[in-house]
C-alpha cells in the first residue's frame, strides 16, 4: 500500500510538471506574442479603433499576468530550481500579513516532499490572510527522526478546522498519501498552529 501511495504521488507530480511546462511553453508564449502584436497595433490605430486596441492590449496583459500566477501555483519554478527554503521565502514575501520564516533545513529534500511542503505553506498562509484576522504569522521547519516537520502559526482569531472540501482537508489527504500526518491546533480566539509531519524516504 505504501508503494502504491508513493506511485500515485510521483505520478501526480509528473503530471503537474507536464501541465506547468505546457502552459509555460504554449499558452503563455502565445499570450505574450498577442500583447506584443497589440502594442504594435496601438502605434497605427486612431480614434475609436485606438481605444479598442488599447482595451484589448490591457485585457491581454491581465490574462497573461493571471496565467503566470496560475503556472506558479501549479509548480513554482523557484521550488524546482532552488528548493523549499527559497520557495517558502517567496510565498512569505508576497503575503500581506507579515511572516517570519525559520527553516532549519540542510540539503534538498525529495521532490514529492518539497512539493507537499510548499503547497502546505501556501494553503496555510492563504488561510491566514483570508480567514484569521492575524497580524503576523510564522513558518518553522526542521527534520526529526527521519521526517520533515513543518508548522505555520498565526496570532489570529482561531477556529480553523479541516472541513470536507476545504483547502486544509485537501492538504490532510495529500500528506496522508505520503504516510504523513496533519495536526491543527486552533482554539477560539487563537492562536492557530497547523503542523505537518512527513516521513523522508
Amino acid at each position: 500500500m505504501r508503494r502504491s501511495r508513493s506511485g500515485l504521488v510521483d505520478a501526480f507530480e509528473a503530471e503537474r510538471r507536464r501541465i506547468e511546462r505546457d502552459l509555460h511553453d504554449g499558452v503563455q508564449q502565445r499570450l505574450l506574442a498577442l500583447t506584443m502584436t497589440l502594442g504594435s497595433a496601438e502605434l497605427e490605430a486612431e480614434g475609436q479603433t485606438l481605444a479598442l486596441v488599447q482595451q484589448a492590449h490591457e485585457q491581454a496583459e491581465q490574462a497573461l499576468a493571471e496565467l503566470r500566477t496560475t503556472v506558479r501555483g501549479i509548480h513554482p519554478r523557484v521550488l524546482t530550481d532552488h528548493g523549499l527554503t527559497a520557495a517558502v521565502h517567496e510565498i512569505a514575501d508576497r503575503s500581506p500579513v507579515p511572516v517570519h520564516v525559520d527553516l532549519a533545513l540542510g540539503e534538498r529534500l525529495p521532490g514529492p516532499v518539497e512539493a507537499a511542503a510548499y503547497f502546505f505553506v501556501s494553503e496555510a498562509l492563504t488561510n491566514v490572510v483570508r480567514h484569521s484576522g492575524a497580524g503576523s504569522a510564522q513558518v518553522h521547519a526542521w527534520t526529526e527522526a527521519g521526517a520533515l516537520v513543518l508548522s505555520v502559526s498565526d496570532d489570529g482569531k482561531g477556529g480553523a478546522e479541516a472541513r470536507p472540501g476545504s483547502g486544509l482537508e485537501g492538504l490532510r489527504l495529500r500528506v496522508e498519501a505520503m504516510d504523513g500526518s496533519l495536526r491543527i491546533t486552533s482554539p477560539p480566539a487563537g492562536p492557530t498552529t497547523v503542523r505537518m509531519t512527513c516521513p523522508l524516504p
